[in-house]
């Protein structure tokens, strides 16, 4: 798929977000994903003219699809996009004057486009350059990664990111091969992998090197960090009942948001065997569902990707904000 080819974007468990964000008519949500612009639409729908939604995001083709879209609906004037990692959230929010939002959503990971598009460098299943920007203005991409980081740091980046039991081989085979050439194309990398692995672990459903690019491009794109400074930040922003729903899909993503959640509702500090509370800190709300949502049969077969999707959903009650913060 070229460069200019059609951006095309499916929005996972679309209807379960809709439903979980309980959208108000009236109300201020952020898109903290905006990526093709599904989710996006599906709350301007549910939108009146007093309604607002701000969608964000690094990646200027997602803006770009969001701004041909915007022109070709009645949405103008209640759509405001911004460039912006959504760890900014609270700056994007404070630029615009907004002090609270009724609802957000972030949709995390990868979005298909930049998967199927062999010039961006996500895909293992794709040759193309080594890149995996999700802003393609940074610096840092996985051309650097691969060749660049030192073999201790690559290896901690492969077990850390993406829990890889063989990051020792895999990194061993990165080394030997760039000390004769740099590797420079997705395909490269990902016959390099498999032939470092051991021969049971491609037995395995799934591919080889998919543990491996999910960890460079966790490292390339900062992303358990921005998702960790969103979670802190979005609470603090949220009105009374708002809601925040979160779609991961892998492990690490989806324990940062189960604790945040827990966090959320159970914040106190103290030790477990004081009679009373003295820390005074106060739950925010609840957590809306106590295991996550995930896509049905019919979704997975229509999407693969939405089969290792988790929707976790919080709702923030006015009430309990008093003291944690």
């Amino acid at each position: 798929m070229s460069r200019d080819s059609e951006f095309v974007h499916r929005p996972v468990l679309y209807e379960e977000c809709m439903n979980a964000l309980s959208i108000k008519s009236g109300g201020i949500y952020v898109d903290c994903t905006a990526g093709g612009g599904g989710h996006s639409l599906g709350i301007l729908s549910r939108l009146d003219k007093e309604g607002t939604l701000i969608s964000l995001d690094k990646d200027d083709r997602a803006l770009d699809e969001c701004e041909r879209l915007m022109r070709n609906t009645s949405f103008e004037g209640k759509w405001i996009l911004r460039k912006s990692d959504f760890s900014r959230i609270e700056d994007v929010l404070d630029d615009l004057g907004i002090p609270k939002i009724d609802g957000a959503l972030a949709d995390l990971g990868v979005s298909s486009h930049q998967l199927d598009t062999d010039e961006r460098g996500f895909s293992y299943g794709k040759d193309g350059p080594l890149d995996m920007r999700m802003d393609d203005k940074q610096e840092l991409s996985a051309l650097r990664v691969v060749n660049e980081y030192e073999p201790e740091r690559l290896i901690r980046i492969l077990r850390e990111y993406g829990e890889e039991r063989f990051a020792g081989r895999i990194v061993g085979a990165i080394e030997a091969k760039r000390r004769a050439k740099r590797i420079e194309t997705t395909g490269e990398l990902a016959r390099l992998v498999a032939g470092a692995m051991p021969s049971k672990s491609k037995k395995e459903d799934q591919h080889p090197a998919r543990r491996t690019f999910q960890a460079i491009r966790i490292e390339v794109n900062n992303e358990l960090s921005s998702v960790s400074a969103l979670l802190e930040a979005v609470p603090k922003r949220m009105n009374e009942f708002g809601r925040i729903a979160v779609i991961s899909f892998h492990s690490l993503e989806d324990r940062l948001v189960k604790e945040a959640f827990r966090k959320y509702e159970s914040p106190c500090t103290c030790p477990r065997d004081f009679p009373v509370c003295v820390c005074g800190r106060k739950a925010l709300g609840r957590s809306v569902t106590r295991k996550p949502i995930l896509a049905g049969q019919e979704e997975i077969q229509m999407n693969k990707r939405a089969k290792s999707a988790k929707l976790r959903v919080f709702e923030r009650n006015e009430e309990q904000w008093t003291t944690w913060h």
